[in-house]
């Protein structure tokens, strides 16, 4: 039987296969990897009618131009996303986000880029044939763990697509709409003692901006010195996404999805999981300001943030 599949004409950036992540495996030095913003990344699952973890496509700021091959599909893209479907006609149609479109053999998603943000997504009703590594499709190109060899796409790759039924996918939408403030919510890390009382006040009160030294591994901010009055290093120390490290340049670093398991840089805080997916669409030149909030606060603040998640996806259903 003849497969389904994207031809992959233009790679984009960094263009990657992402799910929810691998879980269990920081003890052999394996992160959890997953999509960078997993609301946007649900949203592309339900707008198809996938369950919420199916493996999909994440790019940055550039995405692929894809080909579809030997059959229909039905697909959405979520994101800020500026991205064009070329029909067999050459017509070529505008795409929106938050809908899903029916895609023909021979016709092309164009990804021209990212609007204000770093990520999209792009789902397929029935999801990819991939092969699965500890239990996810996440590739983790540090490590080169995941489908594709744990490496992001190329040029003239083929990404196969599994059968679905689409007769019956309706039109469907999600009408969210994303919206950015430069506040970032934090509790103080372990480590938050290790700074000068100076330095404590500076990381509450300045504003930082997001480096070009920026990946799904970390992020670097520039902006005022923070000193560190006890030690530059300390003995390595399990680390988790969210975790703002100061080495000893005096400038916070933010770890994202494949942020190593373990790292020896103070930690002066973290960022609560309800600002995560916001922080991991901050572009280079963007400013932030770090907000201290305490440890249950940030529960409440989370369990808000799945409940307005939720509220999107069931208002869909």
């Amino acid at each position: 039987m003849t497969k389904t599949y994207f031809e992959i004409l233009r790679p984009g950036i960094n263009t990657t296969i992402q799910d929810s992540g691998r879980s269990h495996l920081y003890h052999i030095g394996i992160t959890i990897s997953g999509a960078m913003d997993q609301r946007n990344y649900k949203f592309a699952n339900n707008i198809v009618n996938n369950k919420l973890n199916e493996a999909m496509i994440e790019f940055a700021h550039q995405g692929p131009l894809l080909k579809l091959r030997n059959g229909t599909i039905n697909f959405a893209i979520t994101g800020d996303i500026f991205f064009n479907i070329i029909r067999n006609n050459s017509q070529i149609e505008e795409g929106k986000c938050y809908q899903n479109y029916n895609l023909h053999d021979g016709e092309e998603i164009d990804i021209i880029s990212t609007k204000k943000s770093v990520y999209g997504y792009l789902s397929v009703s029935g999801g990819f044939e991939l092969e699965e590594t500890w239990k996810s499709y996440s590739i983790n190109t540090k490590a080169k763990i995941g489908p594709n060899n744990g490496k992001k796409y190329s040029i003239n790759e083929n990404i196969i697509i599994k059968k679905s039924n689409i007769e019956n996918i309706k039109n469907n939408q999600i009408d969210y709409k994303n919206l950015f403030n430069n506040i970032v919510r934090v509790i103080k890390g372990t480590n938050f003692d290790y700074f000068s009382n100076q330095a404590q006040n500076i990381f509450f009160k300045e504003k930082y901006t997001v480096s070009r030294l920026v990946d799904r591994m970390g992020m670097r901010l520039d902006g005022p010195y923070l000193e560190n009055i006890v030690n530059t290093n300390i003995k390595s120390e399990g680390l988790v996404r969210g975790v703002i490290q100061v080495p000893a340049d005096g400038k916070p670093i933010i770890l994202l999805s494949d942020h190593g398991t373990i790292g020896g840089y103070p930690k002066i805080g973290i960022v609560i999981s309800a600002d995560l997916d916001k922080v991991a669409q901050l572009t280079p030149g963007n400013k932030l300001e770090f907000k201290e909030v305490k440890l249950e606060e940030a529960e409440k603040l989370f369990k808000e943030y799945t409940a307005e998640t939720n509220k999107y996806l069931n208002e869909h259903n």
